[in-house]
């Protein structure tokens, strides 16, 4: 399979998914960044599924996946990722989450690591405040959602400025996506991320894990990958001279580094 399809949530939502690669292979899930969706994950397929079945989803809020209104939890994108698997009838997977992907894998980690193989947290944070900044965000998206001036921030804080002035092709399947997210479905997952702070509860993560942080990335510090690496106990960390998203702008070196971690195991 690898077209997309759905599976409706426990809450009565659509979350969106798809399928690449057979099913003799062990499942590796990934997971996505705030507003992108599972197609941010492309470049790595191909190198993935000689070796994982690989599972994409849109989280809530994102791509094809529905938009409820309110405010969502981690609590709750998490459970998306356990039902997924419940209807998939997927008893463990690894999983890879990049950034709000990330989060999502602290909180498997912390509390459904019988589900959870091994994990890989990309870019991403135990605690992303002050709130009062998401909370600006939210009102922002709520009174005036000019998604065309969002997009340009988030872009500015993904990739390096020379990418950006080039036009560099892979950025443009980035502002698409930008540009199609649900205003809605941001300011619902800027508030889990605002009220989401994993920072003592991490230490709990007893899977083999490796965070991966980008030395010039100005969303998610250098050093919260750092305090990631060092409180989850065994946790290993790679830090790729990159801005937020190392998988689009060093795709090789990601996916080996990917790769390397999630195959050590198997050939020991």
């Amino acid at each position: 399979m690898n077209d997309t399809t759905f599976i409706t949530t426990g809450d009565g939502y659509r979350l969106a998914y798809r399928l690449d690669g057979t099913d003799d292979k062990p499942v590796l899930v990934l997971s996505n960044s705030i507003a992108t969706t599972l197609h941010m994950w492309d470049g790595q397929i191909a190198a993935l599924t000689p070796h994982f079945r690989v599972l994409r989803y849109d989280a809530r809020g994102h791509g094809q996946s529905d938009a409820p209104a309110g405010a969502y939890s981690m609590d709750r994108l998490g459970r998306d990722v356990i039902e997924l698997l419940d209807a998939l009838g997927i008893e463990r997977a690894h999983f890879l989450g990049l950034s709000l992907g990330g989060l999502v894998g602290q909180w498997l980690g912390i509390h459904a690591p019988e589900r959870i193989d091994q994990l890989i947290l990309s870019n991403t944070s135990a605690r992303l405040g002050p709130p009062s900044e998401f909370d600006a965000r939210i009102a922002a998206l709520k009174t005036s959602p000019d998604m065309a001036a969002v997009a340009e921030a988030f872009l500015a804080n993904w990739f390096p400025a020379p990418m950006l002035e080039a036009n560099h092709p892979d950025v443009e399947p980035f502002r698409d996506m930008l540009l199609s997210t649900a205003p809605q479905g941001l300011a619902g997952s800027y508030a889990a991320v605002r009220d989401t702070d994993m920072r003592r509860t991490i230490a709990l993560i007893n899977r083999p894990t490796l965070v991966i942080a980008g030395r010039d990335d100005t969303v998610t510090l250098a050093s919260h990958g750092e305090f990631i690496a060092s409180t989850v106990p065994g946790a290993r960390l790679v830090t790729m001279p990159a801005v937020h998203l190392p998988n689009v702008e060093h795709p090789d070196l990601y996916t080996r580094t990917v790769l390397d971690f999630l195959l050590e195991e198997k050939a020991a």
